[in-house]
């Protein structure tokens, strides 16, 4: 009770200095409280009946980039809180406290602070959460008038995941602080010694190898997981906390390096103290680089995944196609098929419909998948299938075509399970190599009752007039109301839907992540630069002008601005080089897509917020007289 009465006291007496943490953890909760809330209200409504399938996903996974960001960077902050007290914490071991009495009450103050910035983020959270159903709902990503549910379990989960982040975030610190004697304590307060423990280093280099074994294990047992949009969200998580753990190692060389493009004449003949300060004071460098490291990371990682895989997505539909002309029929197929194939220099037509298949699993659970319909003479002259075994011309009534994921061999009988419900065995005349697209289930029409043509395809012959054969098609399928568009006019009217939502899908995930990694970083720099009264006071009795202090500090906050992103782009450029790779394995003709423009936006605008907020608050703690400053 000593102990939080004293922790107590020290939180109602210290408040100026511990509202920075309080600020990164009420907005953390504050962002998971608002994306569980979503994601409650999306559950309720998909039980009702609502197709809201693809929303819960893109909530669930917005939801855990929150969790994360906030605890990255939450910690971090707490760390810094933490360690900003050694020369207090050496008091009270001088005063007669044990070490664990310190412990203690550094938990204590976390508890305290932790339990009133949940609470207060549950509070914002509550009241944010219309407003983003609102932007879901405007989006078209969920039904008009979608509104938060009753449920409580968002509010539960958000408030104990911070109360936790909190106190897991000063442990380390707190453990470290207790170890020191009272008299080191207060001969190392404003020195950075013993950054790089042991253990960091360890479990940095145990994260590295852990992200290396899970993208070497998805090489060589699934290619295409990599692909996979959790997997894309959540591999770079572990090299961001690595790069995190890391820092101590990692920041030095780079600001050396980095500090080497500084002009000098922004920070005078004190240019060569800014690189020397920010490797120096690494718990500064890594508090302030850790949000520009994770907003780097993750928006490279997530935007940079999305347009590859898009970008292969459209490759793998381009290569496995040999359509010059598409057609998408508004009525009955037939009377186009015969039409089209009138057309002077059409050579072959395909016309294909989509039906759900269910497989039958040996245990007798079905898992539902997407066919197409299709005849084996069209299929053959039109679809370039990625084969692994068989031959699709042995497609009849009684056979299908299948992906490898599907684990049968060619040959082999395959239960399913038709689209009205009724149940036949399909024997296997072909296995395709998996990819990322309708690579894919191939039927004939026998066994896709009720199914509609929506797509006819047709190849011309060599040497054909392309442009003239196109209107030779659209006049003679205008009676019927029928859209005819060429190869590249098909692509590019099928591909900007799906982009559009995997963009705003992208926007949901990384929006409030970015915001709040933003608004973390201004509240670094400002409590970073304020606990620095003393050391910029000396520097003005040393001869320094006073723009002379604020261009350094200035200076130093970009350059270490400038360190989380390239270790944020580090992490991406890891992240994508896997996805790559994987694409490399499967077959798929997937080319680089580097995400300059939203790494670029980011990467600026965390380079101008550090020296927006840098020189406001390296000017306000110079406003007292140098000798005045220094005696405190």
């Amino acid at each position: 009770m000593r102990m939080l009465r004293i922790a107590l006291t020290s939180l109602t007496t210290r408040w100026p200095s511990l509202l920075g943490a309080f600020l990164a953890l009420a907005l953390g909760v504050a962002m998971t409280a608002v994306m569980l809330l979503g994601l409650a209200a999306a559950l309720d409504a998909s039980r009702g009946g609502g197709e809201l399938v693809s929303l819960v996903a893109a909530l669930g996974t917005a939801g855990g980039v929150s969790v994360f960001v906030s605890a990255f960077v939450v910690a971090s902050t707490y760390s810094y809180a933490v360690v900003r007290r050694r020369r207090e914490l050496g008091l009270l071991r001088l005063a007669g406290a044990t070490r664990a009495q310190v412990r203690r009450t550094v938990l204590a103050e976390a508890l305290l602070l932790g339990a009133a910035a949940s609470a207060t983020g549950c509070l914002l959270g509550r009241l944010g959460a219309p407003a983003l159903l609102r932007w879901l709902s405007g989006a078209g990503m969920a039904p008009p008038g979608f509104a938060p549910s009753g449920s409580a379990w968002p509010l539960h989960a958000a408030f104990w995941t911070g109360l936790l982040v909190a106190l897991g975030g000063v442990a380390v610190a707190a453990l470290r602080a207790g170890r020191v004697g009272p008299l080191d304590a207060l001969r190392a307060a404003d020195l950075d010694t013993g950054v790089l423990t042991r253990g960091r280093l360890l479990l940095g280099l145990g994260l590295v190898l852990t992200a290396a074994a899970l993208a070497g294990t998805a090489l060589v047992t699934d290619p295409a997981d990599l692909l996979h949009r959790k997997t894309y969200t959540t591999g770079p998580m572990w090299l961001i906390c690595a790069a995190g753990l890391l820092s101590p190692l990692l920041a030095p060389p780079l600001v050396r390096v980095l500090g080497l493009l500084l002009p000098v004449r922004l920070t005078g003949y004190a240019g060569r103290l800014v690189p020397a300060n920010a490797a120096a004071a690494l718990r500064r460098t890594g508090a302030v680089a850790a949000p520009v490291l994770v907003a780097v990371a993750l928006t490279g990682s997530l935007s940079g995944a999305l347009d590859t895989v898009g970008a292969a997505r459209a490759a793998e539909a381009r290569a496995r196609t040999a359509a010059d002309l598409v057609v998408r029929p508004a009525g009955p197929a037939a009377p186009l098929v015969a039409a089209l194939r009138a057309v002077p220099g059409v050579s072959a037509v395909s016309a294909t419909a989509p039906t759900p298949l269910a497989l039958v699993e040996p245990d007798g659970v079905t898992v539902r998948s997407e066919a197409r319909t299709a005849d084996p003479a069209g299929l053959a002259a039109l679809a370039r299938l990625p084969l692994l075994a068989g031959s699709p011309a042995g497609l009849d009534d009684d056979s299908l075509i299948l992906p490898a994921e599907w684990g049968r061999a060619v040959g082999e009988p395959v239960p399913v399970v038709r689209a009205d419900g009724s149940r036949t065995v399909l024997r296997a005349v072909a296995v395709l190599r998996d990819g990322l697209g309708d690579n894919g289930l191939y039927v004939t029409a026998a066994n896709a009752p009720g199914a509609r043509v929506d797509r006819i395809e047709a190849r011309l012959d060599p040497g054909t007039d392309g442009p003239a054969a196109l209107e030779c098609a659209r006049a003679a399928l205008r009676p019927y109301g029928a859209t005819v568009l060429d190869r590249a006019g098909w692509f590019a009217a099928t591909s900007p839907a799906n982009a559009r939502i995997s963009w705003l899908r992208t926007v949901l995930v990384l929006g409030l992540a970015l915001l709040y990694t933003a608004i973390a970083l201004a509240n670094t720099l400002l409590t970073t630069t304020g606990d620095r009264r003393r050391e910029l006071a000396l520097l003005r009795l040393a001869g320094a002008t006073r723009g002379q202090v604020v261009r350094l500090v200035t200076a130093e906050a970009v350059l270490v601005a400038a360190v989380g992103v390239v270790l944020g782009c580090a992490v991406a450029g890891a992240q994508l080089g896997a996805m790559h790779t994987a694409l490399g394995v499967l077959g798929v003709p997937g080319p680089w897509v580097l995400p300059w423009r939203p790494v670029g936006l980011v990467a600026a605008g965390a380079v101008v917020l550090a020296a927006l907020c840098a020189a406001p608050a390296a000017g306000w703690m110079l406003r007292h007289r140098p000798v005045a400053a220094a005696a405190r």
